[in-house]
């Protein structure tokens, strides 16, 4: 007859190694401090996959839509965390409360969206004079 058995199948004490736990209690494996991420999500990847960029100002409250690849020519084809830190209201010209996700617009959604479009890049030239 076993133990529990003869306390009518109450709760046994088992008893405990050197470390005082109980001795069928199992360790989880090391777990690595960080997991390794895949490739980054670029720009060209939400491209290709049909996404939308929204990039808003958490101090103004405005939200503009982006086709990522016209984001893509003129930051780069960055992870959206780079355009996030890139970016700044042109309202307020605040940077610190940007923005910014990639996602998939559905149905009505895409009816009453608004996309700002590329329509040039212009490079300005600045004269900088020095005094001899």
């Amino acid at each position: 007859m076993s133990s529990s058995e003869q306390n009518g199948n109450k709760r046994v004490k088992r008893p405990l190694d050197r470390t005082e736990l109980c001795s069928s209690f199992q360790h989880m494996p090391e777990q690595p401090e960080k997991w390794p991420r895949g490739a980054a999500w670029t720009l060209m990847h939400a491209h290709d996959a049909g996404q939308i960029a929204r990039i808003s100002c958490g101090h103004c409250n405005i939200k503009r839509f982006y086709k990522p690849a016209e984001l893509r020519e003129v930051v780069g084809n960055v992870a959206i965390e780079e355009v996030r830190a890139k970016a700044r209201c042109q309202a307020c010209g605040r940077k610190e409360f940007m923005h910014a996700e990639l996602f998939h617009a559905y149905g009505q959604e895409l009816v009453t969206m608004r996309f700002r479009r590329l329509k040039e890049i212009r490079w300005e030239r600045r004269v900088i004079w020095r005094d001899e």
